[in-house]
Parts: structure tokens; C-alpha cells; sequence
């Protein structure tokens, strides 16, 4: 008789980073139609509640150090690839059963490289989606930020919602 593997096998990791490069690519095609068909900082109206602007943001989310000088490039870029590592370690720590936990965890290691890509490459991130209510704009993101954003809720509700003993979620550390 085998013992069952606590970890991740090769197999089904690949399957959660295929999912994730997977959403890398459709996030730097988003942008590459983006950067190609719309002007910068032009809105093209989609619905009453969502436009279409292509922006760069060289800070980070809400573009939080965009003015810095150039040094937060680099340091956000750094950042990025610290999380990325830790996120790759913590998926293929995950016991075999897990399911939320690690489409949580592709989805914001796929959002951390699509943006870290635009960073590298450009010194900024392509953002073009323009979601607005009531003369209210929530800043422009793009797909990666909503891998990101929906990865956080998945581990937050996963951190949050009591597990059944034998539901195999856990460990939920990195």
C-alpha cells in the first residue's frame, strides 16, 4: 500500500501554473489591443458604467508612488518577484486535495507577473478598464489587477471559513 503524497504532485502543479500563464497571456493581450486601439487618457464608452481609457500607471495599485522618481520601478519590481517566489513555494506545499487555495494563489501569481512583465518592459502598467457609477471612476485596472483582487478574496474567504476536517484545505501558510 502507498502513502498518499502531503503535497502537491508535479502533475497538478503544472495544471495550477498552466492556469496561471494561461491568464498571463489573455492579460498582455488585453493590453497589447488596449495599447494598439485606444488613445491615452481618451474614454471610449462602453455602457453607462464602464469605459474604455488606456493608461500607464508607473506606481503601484490606486497609483500609490507613481510620482516617485523612478526608484519605485524597480522596487515594485523586486516586491514582485519576492511574492511570486513565496507564492510558488506555498502552491507546491498545498496538500493534493486543495482546490480553492490554489486557483486563489495562480490567480494572483498571474496577475504579479502580468504586471510585473508591463513594468519591466515599459517602466509602467497598461491599465484600461474604466469602471464608473454616479461621476465616481474607481481608478483604470486591467486583467491582471482582477486576478489579483479575486485571488485575495479567495484566500481571504478560504482563511476565513472553517474547513471540515478532512476537506484538505490546510496548511493555509505559506
Amino acid at each position: 500500500m502507498g502513502v498518499a503524497p502531503t503535497h502537491m504532485g508535479l502533475g497538478r502543479y503544472a495544471a495550477w501554473l498552466s492556469l496561471a500563464l494561461g491568464l498571463v497571456v489573455l492579460d498582455l493581450w488585453t493590453k497589447q489591443l488596449a495599447s494598439t486601439e485606444l488613445d491615452l487618457y481618451r474614454a471610449q464608452p462602453i455602457t453607462s458604467w464602464l469605459n474604455l481609457t488606456l493608461a500607464h500607471n508607473s506606481g503601484a495599485a490606486f497609483s500609490f508612488l507613481a510620482d516617485a522618481g523612478g526608484w519605485q520601478r524597480w522596487f515594485l519590481s523586486g516586491a514582485a518577484v519576492v511574492i511570486m517566489a513565496i507564492l510558488l513555494v506555498w502552491l507546491k506545499r498545498l496538500p493534493q486535495k486543495a482546490r480553492l487555495l490554489p486557483a486563489a494563489i495562480a490567480l494572483v501569481l498571474s496577475g504579479a507577473l502580468g504586471n510585473l512583465i508591463d513594468r519591466v518592459r515599459w517602466g509602467y502598467v497598461v491599465d484600461f478598464i474604466d469602471v464608473h457609477v454616479a461621476g465616481y471612476h474607481w481608478p483604470a485596472f486591467n486583467v491582471a489587477d482582477s486576478a489579483i483582487v479575486v485571488g485575495v478574496v479567495l484566500i481571504l474567504i478560504e482563511g476565513f471559513v472553517p474547513q471540515s476536517k478532512g476537506s484538505g484545505s490546510s496548511p493555509n501558510t505559506p
